[in-house]
């Protein structure tokens, strides 16, 4: 689930979404959906069945979207709403989507409000299917499913595995949680040509060298750069696998997430998969060091006394990469720094066949380690500078991807 920071910016902000909620009891989390994509700049028109509105009050929605609930087919305020609504709309999201609509949707019927407006509608739909896993798994319901994503090009968002409506214990029918559904939306509505279907490689988070077993050598690095620019990649189109130290972030939606802990582990997890990737990030905070003989029984104060730690460096991932790497594969790197930020990123631009780095102070405020904000100089191969500001680390993965956009071979 990689949004966590909820502020307008890209894919969501100025982009109209109908938000259809039928009946089941998952129509409460729905609210927060209409929230939380309201908080992202989505302009969301929320259309209720008559079902959704037994367990939800249209009346909640409109608190948070600051608009006007539909439910009524036959409005007779202006154009057609199911022709002004579909039409307009830049996606449509039905949250929850319930055995029975999944069949009517399935069937082209056009008797409600929100089936009437799919017909009408031709911008990406998400459906989030919310039903019992007895349900779910009927093959009636499977093949609606197949239907819609198959011959309709609908999008299914879930459903997940866990616990189901009190009494009906665990299984396959669980809707996604907010996070979850707003990341399929936001490949949607951010999906772009050049990035649809190109394999993406990044690093994250910190590296752990073990000193003993319970103690270890790191740095502070939590991994929001890299993941940021890992769920970026996933919803401009990208095939991503990200390759993460240690890191209390979730799995970003959609990425394939691969967890290793010292610089050896991610290096071989690099090295192992570097040679399909078409873009390469290198974005995590690999330890340059390790010790050199890691005892195999945890040090006690009273036995060590002065501890003599010798270090070895470790593997430069990054430049490891360079006689493996597919011909004409971009690679973007980054360079934190405490002196002599331009020069030391330079030289890491030439040495590690960097086409990108973006270079940030470590002691700079607002910029490094465990902060949601970053503030980075892009260099690039031509000697080109370009200073950002201050910004969520979100909107520094998109102005990166922006110039990686560039250079991609089929970038329009």
């Amino acid at each position: 689930m990689a949004v966590r920071v909820l502020y307008p910016r890209r894919p969501w902000e100025g982009r109209r979404v109908v938000l259809g909620v039928t009946g089941g009891v998952a129509a409460y989390k729905s609210v927060q959906l209409a929230r939380d994509l309201t908080r992202l700049g989505a302009r969301v028109d929320v259309v209720m069945t008559s079902g959704a509105q037994r367990f939800v009050q249209p009346l909640s929605f409109q608190a948070v979207t600051g608009r006007e609930v539909h439910g009524d087919l036959f409005s007779g305020s202006g154009p057609a709403l199911h022709i002004r609504l579909g039409m307009d709309a830049d996606a449509v999201v039905v949250s929850p989507a319930t055995a029975n609509f999944l069949a009517r949707a399935a069937q082209g019927l056009a008797d409600d409000l929100l089936t009437t407006l799919l017909l009408v509608n031709r911008a990406p739909v998400i459906l989030c299917p919310a039903m019992n896993d007895r349900m779910y798994t009927h093959p009636q319901t499977q093949a609606n499913l197949e239907r819609l994503s198959g011959t309709l090009g609908y999008t299914l968002a879930g459903p997940a595995v866990g616990p189901l409506a009190v009494g009906e214990g665990e299984g396959h029918g669980r809707m996604l949680e907010p996070p979850e559904i707003i990341d399929h939306l936001g490949r949607a509505l951010g999906a772009h040509p050049a990035w649809e279907g190109r394999k993406v490689l990044v690093t994250a988070g910190p590296t752990r060298e073990a000193l003993d077993p319970v103690r270890f050598l790191g740095n502070r690095s939590s991994g929001k750069m890299g993941y940021a620019l890992a769920s970026a990649a996933w919803m401009r189109g990208g095939k991503v696998t990200l390759v993460s130290g240690p890191s209390t972030l979730p799995d970003p939606t959609g990425v394939e997430t691969l967890r290793v802990e010292s610089a050896e582990e991610m290096a071989q997890a690099v090295l192992d998969r570097h040679g399909q990737a078409e873009v390469l990030i290198f974005a995590a905070a690999v330890s340059d060091y390790r010790p050199q003989n890691p005892r195999e029984r945890k040090v006690k104060r009273s036995m060590a006394g002065v501890v003599d730690l010798r270090l070895e460096p470790t593997m430069d991932i990054s430049r490891a990469t360079l006689p493996g790497r597919m011909p004409g594969a971009l690679a973007l790197g980054f360079a934190l720094e405490t002196e002599d930020l331009r020069e030391n990123a330079a030289r890491k631009l030439r040495e590690k066949g960097f086409h990108l780095i973006a270079a940030n102070r470590a002691l700079e405020e607002g910029a490094g380690f465990e902060v949601d904000t970053n503030k980075v100089t892009i260099l690039d191969r031509e000697g080109g500078v370009e200073e950002l500001p201050v910004l969520p680390k979100e909107g520094v993965a998109e102005r990166l991807l922006d110039r990686l956009t560039k250079l991609l071979p089929d970038s329009v």
